[in-house]
């Protein structure tokens, strides 16, 4: 089954108790984001992983703490997470197709929505996936809206149960109920990558 994975948001400011907007335990599912995106690399499987890209005043700063500041350090991504042939790709600079060679497409945003990039669903239409693959940060937040998104796409949507890490749990609960109710499956990364 030809599959898109799609990484949400795993940046150092979210991830440990260091961070700008630390989300509380995100550390823990480090190891199963980078056990995704290394069997996806392995598996000639493409990760979308989407990151904050903020400038230092930016208007998202007036509901959040200022977080993923471009350049800074809590905007990186953890070196785990990180394949080897990466691009970088601008929310200004068009979506045309998938980077040649390229194992992970970096794709800057600056607000909770992948897909306010209005690019982002014929880019997902040329890559023509039968299923996603969705883990990352904040489950009721970003990861949320990543879900309604790709839903709109039509396909599979599996949502990585032990690879994702929310603010409040009453809410993520909420957002998975929902999400099965819409048709997605919850998932575990050993179902995902099996034995590897």
């Amino acid at each position: 089954m030809k599959s898109v994975f799609f990484d949400v948001d795993t940046q150092l400011d979210f991830l440990y108790p260091s961070g700008a907007l630390y989300v509380p335990g995100a550390e823990s599912i480090l190891a199963n984001v980078t056990r995704l995106n290394r069997y996806a690399g392995a598996n000639g499987i493409p990760v979308i992983s989407d990151m904050d890209a903020h400038s230092e005043n930016d208007p998202e700063f007036h509901d959040w703490p200022p977080h993923c500041v471009v350049g800074t350090f809590g905007q990186m991504k953890p070196q785990s997470t990180l394949l080897e042939k990466r691009v970088v790709k601008s929310s200004k600079a068009p979506l045309v197709e998938w980077p040649a060679g390229a194992q992970q497409l970096l794709l800057e945003k600056q607000s909770l929505d992948a897909f306010s990039n209005p690019q982002l669903p014929k880019f997902l239409e040329m890559l023509d996936p039968e299923r996603f693959v969705l883990y990352g940060v904040v489950t009721e937040i970003c990861v949320r809206c990543a879900a309604s998104g790709l839903f709109r796409t039509g396909k599979r949507v599996e949502l990585v149960t032990d690879a994702v890490r929310h603010l409040n749990g009453a809410s993520a609960q909420a957002m998975m109920k929902e999400f099965k109710e819409s048709g997605g499956a919850l998932v575990t990364t050993n179902q995902v990558c099996g034995s590897s």
